[in-house]
């Protein structure tokens, strides 16, 4: 057993649990009148209730024991601090930096990174104006209509989701695409519907090697260059990288390269230069508001005390669904279509980063750790997978996100959405006894053997735990803060199953191999690869690849 399993906090919350298990959140409403006041916490507008989790006083003082114990508060210090947390590659992990608007120094092995920071913003700015003011024109002199992001991963993932979650403050003349699948699929369908002359392509990859991201470059650049000519690459391409010999011999001029910073992890990064196409979609002082609200839940996650930091606090939540109450999977659900992409970028952001069975130290885990996430707008979602979440066999948490205002109010639209939101969580909280269902149905006029033979189907156990997070609205500063929140809450997690959250290793055997069998498909001659991979490609080849 490791000293975490062996730790006098999580083996008392092991008993907790086997005490709790068999309590439903109807009684656990019903024994505390004040629950919901008890067990929701706030910062500004942003209102967070964990009252529909299966927590107690108890239950949340045992986390805070174990938080304490795992050095949770301590470890986040070491970040802020500049130290060199991500062990496996060496490095501090500072994207509290990219946003830190207090004008306070933060220092990387005794430098003050906040200088080369702001450099880099101030020339993001000045970039940013030039292209939707039409200071900076295409090689035939037209104003740029259409940026083409290419990248994959962090380079992608999280400027794509926060674009199209502003897409209120974006301008119909310029319009914002996204790149990243090397199935050329992807590209031919974006580039169908584009003028070369009116399009700035940003090719965003830190080492200017990532295989999809420049696979996808050149072939921009072919098809930029078939209709204008070479000359054209360096008025039509931008990048973000810190790989200067290699963007120069791509054609594109160092004075338009953007850089960022080891200490900058890909999925951590669309508030670095990696955020250029959000600033140029957005505009400039809609990204610094996306940074002002990220800097917002840094300070408080740095400064709060335990029991009211909602970033540790919805770890621990977390915590106690997976090991304790044997969750696999967290669903988030915004109900808001402005964040149809936040799942999929949340996924990268736990997955990759708490997706690991190997701690810091080497050893093994033997216990569970980061849960499968995955999650759908509603109300869409209700018409897809609820089904599984009322009447399912599975354990499923569940965040439910919404905004008390819409933004593009039409009609009572949001009261409908908000009538949805509400309902849900309650019903994933309390269900449907069969007390209930039968009185339903006699007054649906149902009896006898045909009430019998449906009762059954129209229970609903409840008791799927929820967290409900409510904003105002959904503006670039509350999305920076929401994303913030659960950047540190994947860390807290992650800390406390002694993981290095700031690695991604477990994505490198597939690139490696894909390496090695890339040539096959190109013809030559590969003798070491296993029966089972051999046998597909036979199959691939026999169909003219």
């Amino acid at each position: 057993m490791t000293e975490l399993t062996q730790g006098k906090a999580w083996q008392n919350l092991e008993v907790h649990a086997l005490k709790q298990r068999g309590r439903h959140l109807r009684e656990l409403f019903g024994a505390d009148a004040r629950r919901f006041e008890r067990f929701t916490f706030g910062l500004d507008d942003l209102f967070v209730d964990f009252s529909k989790q299966r927590v107690t006083g108890e239950t949340m003082h045992l986390l805070h024991a174990l938080a304490v114990e795992t050095g949770v508060e301590a470890h986040r210090d070491s970040m802020f601090a500049g130290q060199h947390i991500n062990t496996t590659e060496n490095r501090a992990v500072l994207h509290v930096a990219l946003r830190n608007r207090s004008g306070r120094p933060i220092y990387v092995d005794g430098t003050d990174v906040m200088p080369e920071v702001h450099a880099v913003l101030t020339r993001l700015d000045h970039f940013t104006r030039e292209v939707r003011d039409g200071v900076w024109r295409g090689a035939t002199g037209e104003r740029v209509t259409d940026v083409v992001n290419i990248g994959i991963g962090g380079s992608d993932l999280g400027p794509a989701m926060v674009v199209d979650a502003l897409w209120p403050y974006t301008r119909p003349e310029l319009r914002t695409h996204f790149v990243s699948n090397v199935d050329d699929s992807h590209l031919a369908r974006v580039l169908r519907d584009l003028e070369p002359e009116r399009t700035l392509f940003v090719v965003a990859s830190k080492t200017f090697t990532t295989e999809e991201t420049m696979t996808n470059a050149r072939s921009a650049r072919d098809w930029l260059v078939t209709r204008l000519g070479e000359a054209a690459v360096g008025k039509h391409f931008v990048a973000v990288s810190t790989n200067a010999e290699a963007v120069g011999g791509f054609g594109i001029d160092h004075d338009r390269m953007f850089g960022f910073w080891d200490w900058v992890g890909g999925r951590y990064s669309l508030w670095s230069a990696i955020g250029l196409p959000i600033a140029l979609g957005c505009g400039f002082d809609r990204f610094t508001q996306l940074l002002d609200g990220a800097h917002a839940m840094d300070e408080h996650f740095r400064t709060a005390p335990m029991d009211s930091n909602l970033p540790i606090l919805m770890g621990l939540v977390g915590v106690w669904n997976r090991n304790f109450l044997g969750a696999v999977c967290q669903a988030i659900l915004p109900y808001d279509q402005r964040l149809q992409r936040f799942a999929a970028y949340l996924q990268q952001a736990d997955m990759e980063s708490n997706g690991k069975s190997a701690r810091r130290d080497g050893r093994r885990v033997d216990y569970t750790t980061g849960p499968i996430v995955w999650g759908e707008p509603g109300t869409n979602a209700q018409h897809s997978f609820f089904q599984l979440l009322h009447q399912g066999t599975e354990l499923i948490p569940a965040d439910f996100i919404v905004a008390a205002r819409s933004g593009t109010a039409l009609g009572d639209h949001h009261q409908r959405l908000l009538a949805n939101f509400l309902a849900q969580t309650e019903a994933l909280a309390f269900g449907k006894t069969p007390e209930e269902a039968r009185h339903e149905l006699e007054a649906q006029g149902f009896m006898g053997d045909e009430l019998e033979a449906l009762l059954p189907h129209k229970l609903f156990s409840g008791n799927q735990p929820t967290t409900s997070i409510i904003y105002d609205e959904l503006t670039p500063y509350s999305l920076g803060r929401l994303i913030a929140l659960y950047e540190h809450k994947i860390f807290v997690q992650g800390q406390i199953w002694g993981l290095n959250s700031f690695d991604q290793w477990g994505v490198e055997l597939g690139k490696q191999l894909a390496k090695r069998i890339l040539p096959a498909l190109q013809g030559a001659t590969v003798t070491d690869l296993p029966p089972a991979t051999e046998g597909l490609l036979e199959v691939l080849k026999n169909r003219h690849i």
